[in-house]
């Protein structure tokens, strides 16, 4: 007599009954932790939010409502006449046009300089540019205030002091863009720039044909940053001017508070108007700021 393995019917049904509920279970899990991520990001943006929102909305309120007992977020009379009283008390449309032409200026410099060092520190086999990389990274140990002095001295003894070419120089080559720049240029194929060489395309060409287009993301990232943090700079270009018609937005603003007082209405005011082109800028940027397709020219 011979036997087959032959299921038995009530085997098959208990297998489809298990096969079937663990895609169930599976989904059911990855809900859960898509859920609670997202939970998690919502309180996180509540939290950094909720300070935001306080400050533009008491921008709006008058002088004497700011410290009124008990404290309201939503303005009872809302009013413009902090923006204006800050508006007309400083001379803000001349601070934006300096400090426009310091953030322009400062961060296509400090772009292609970091686009440069980071290709070459990235695609280049050689010892002295790693000892270089490492004197690089070791500027972000120190704190910038202890490097203020001999920057201060530098600048001076080039005849640089009082101009915006001694706020814009020592700003331009930095750490975080070299190791932003060099972390990109890292992960794109060797066999991309081999392929390039093989053609007969010179390094030049190379870099700006192939790498520029390619590190356009980082570009950008790195532009809504150095743009950033040349607005909001205060403590430099306070050294570096003394002449009022070259002050920047930071400076103006620090000047509409009084040695005895100080007009929170208007200092909100000043504060909220400087905030407006960084925000108008992320806002037209940001959509930019994707992670590119290094393989594209690569094949299998």
């Amino acid at each position: 007599m011979t036997t087959t393995d032959v299921p038995r019917s009530a085997d098959v049904d208990s297998g489809r009954r298990v096969s079937s509920k663990r895609p169930r279970k599976t989904a059911t899990g990855g809900l859960r932790q898509a859920v609670s991520a997202t939970t998690l990001l919502w309180i996180m943006a509540c939290l950094y939010g909720f300070p935001v929102l306080w400050f533009v909305l008491s921008s709006l309120k008058p002088a004497s409502d700011l410290f009124s007992y008990p404290l309201t977020l939503v303005p009872h009379n809302p009013t413009l006449s902090g923006f204006k009283a800050a508006w007309d008390s400083a001379n803000f449309s001349q601070y934006f046009i300096n400090t426009a032409i310091v953030c322009v200026i400062t961060t296509i410099l400090t772009v292609g300089v970091s686009c440069c060092t980071g290709y070459a520190l990235a695609k280049y086999d050689n010892r002295w540019l790693k000892a270089f990389f490492i004197c690089i990274l070791a500027t972000t140990m120190l704190p910038s205030e202890v490097m203020l002095a001999p920057e201060f001295l530098v600048v001076r003894n080039l005849g640089l002091y009082n101009s915006f070419a001694g706020i814009i120089l020592p700003a331009v080559l930095t750490a975080t863009g070299c190791f932003m720049f060099r972390q990109f240029f890292l992960t794109v194929p060797d066999e991309l720039v081999e392929a390039a060489r093989i053609d007969g395309a010179r390094e030049l060409s190379i870099f700006l044909r192939i790498m520029v287009p390619l590190s356009r993301p980082i570009m950008l990232t790195l532009a809504i940053l150095s743009f950033q943090w040349r607005w909001n700079d205060y403590i430099w270009p306070l050294l570096m001017l003394n002449d009022p018609n070259k002050f920047t937005v930071q400076i103006g603003i620090q000047s509409i508070v009084g040695a005895q007082n100080i007009n929170w209405s208007v200092l909100l005011g000043a504060s909220v108007i400087s905030m407006i082109p960084l925000i108008a800028i992320f806002l037209v940027f940001q959509r930019y700021v994707m992670s590119a397709d290094i393989n594209a020219g690569l094949k299998d």
